[in-house]
């Protein structure tokens, strides 16, 4: 790259990727992980679930359909990854919805990145030795270790105080908002409207929520109001919900036991949906385990069997950390698994109205197969009511 100057990528065991700096100067120290998407690069630079993580897509050439403000899936719109590895940043953008290019947007978003490295050799090593924290940065190559090296490990970190919202707020923008016609009971058989006699009041605990699982719930027919993730039970039946939604979001579930005690206070009260961290917190709350990936799950093709109905979904992912299926025996049902790998990707408890997922069914970015699960959860709030 002409210009550009000379970094490195420094992994704690101290691999070294050299390769030219890109977006913001500086450094960035996180945990390196990979995604295997294709597309969508916008929406994993803008999930909280990506906080304090090194990013690395595995698809060659990224930026080329540049940046736009309907893709960001935080809700203020801004990038949360700690920063951002490529192998070809693309030095053309061009798309008709595009508002800058990807160099500008990380620079004004204050991402490190990093482009020109061998992102196989790099997924390779991940996928076999396991996501490990690293540095990027034009520093000495030796600093760079030192800081990776240094940096605080995934396991144990509450990340979902830190990105979730401060104050409760109503959220009401659907996808039909930006153009996009969106029915959530499209992928299955049989009706394919909502069932509630009434809007119905949803509370969203916020550990890190994408914007367009938001979507989804408005466009499933609910009010939803937005709620800190440290919410006490009290106050969240306080707001009189009919249903109560565990968000997506980063870090280790065994470090958010507040919400968990929270979630127990609130099984069999009130219908429960849970997503990603959702899925983890509430397998908690009923008394399974949860423990973390070798290099987790990312990525928008990751197959899952549904054990009741014998169907396979295609799913988009984004998580490090998984509930043991073995832990959810005599707790729960375990309703999904993931078919590379077994784990857990669903569970029911239906004697206290709480189900969950832990893939991304709001299929941003990514298939649209598992869209029933919004109309399950309104569903349920239909027959508590």
């Amino acid at each position: 790259m002409n210009g550009a100057k000379l970094a490195h990528l420094a992994l704690a065991d101290g691999t070294l990727f050299r390769g030219y700096a890109y977006g913001a100067e500086g450094s960035a120290v996180g945990e390196a992980v990979f995604t295997t998407g294709m597309t969508g690069y916008q929406e994993v630079l803008t999930d909280p679930s990506y906080t304090g993580q090194l990013v690395t897509m595995t698809a060659p050439q990224i930026g080329n359909t540049g940046i736009n403000t309907e893709d960001a899936e935080s809700v203020d719109l801004k990038a949360t990854v700690a920063g951002f590895i490529m192998r070809d940043a693309s030095p053309v953008t061009d798309n008709y919805r595009s508002e800058k290019d990807l160099h500008q947007y990380l620079s004004e978003e204050s991402v490190v990145a990093i482009t020109g490295i061998d992102t196989r050799r790099l997924t390779r090593l991940l996928r076999d030795k396991g996501s490990q924290n690293a540095c990027i940065g034009t520093e000495d190559p030796d600093t760079l270790v030192d800081k990776a090296r240094s940096a605080p490990n995934m396991e144990g970190l509450d990340l979902a105080k830190q990105v979730s919202t401060k104050k409760i707020y109503e959220f009401t923008e659907g996808r039909g908002d930006w153009g996009v016609s969106f029915d959530p009971a499209a992928p299955t058989t049989g009706p394919t409207t909502m069932t509630l006699s009434s809007p119905a009041h949803v509370v969203a605990m916020d550990f890190g929520a994408k914007r367009n699982i938001l979507r989804c719930l408005v466009d499933a027919g609910t009010k939803v109001t937005i709620v800190p993730a440290d919410t006490s039970a009290d106050d969240i039946l306080g707001l009189s919900p009919d249903g109560v939604f565990l968000s997506s979001g980063p870090g280790d579930p065994a470090a958010v036991g507040y919400a968990v005690d929270t979630i127990k206070s609130l099984l069999g009260k009130k219908p429960i949906f849970g997503i990603c961290l959702g899925h983890q917190l509430l397998a908690r709350a009923l008394g399974a385990k949860t423990f973390k990936l070798k290099f987790g799950h990312r990525g928008l093709n990751q197959p899952v069997l549904d054990n009741r109905s014998g169907r396979v979904e295609i799913t988009t992912q984004n998580h490090g950390f998984v509930v043991d299926v073995e832990s959810i025996r005599g707790v729960a049902e375990s309703t999904h698994v993931h078919l590379n790998d077994g784990t857990s990707e669903g569970l029911s408890a239906p004697s206290l109205d709480a189900f969950s997922v832990q893939y991304h069914p709001e299929a941003a970015a990514g298939p649209h197969d598992s869209g029933y699960l919004f109309k399950r959860f309104t569903d349920a709030i239909e027959a508590k009511r």
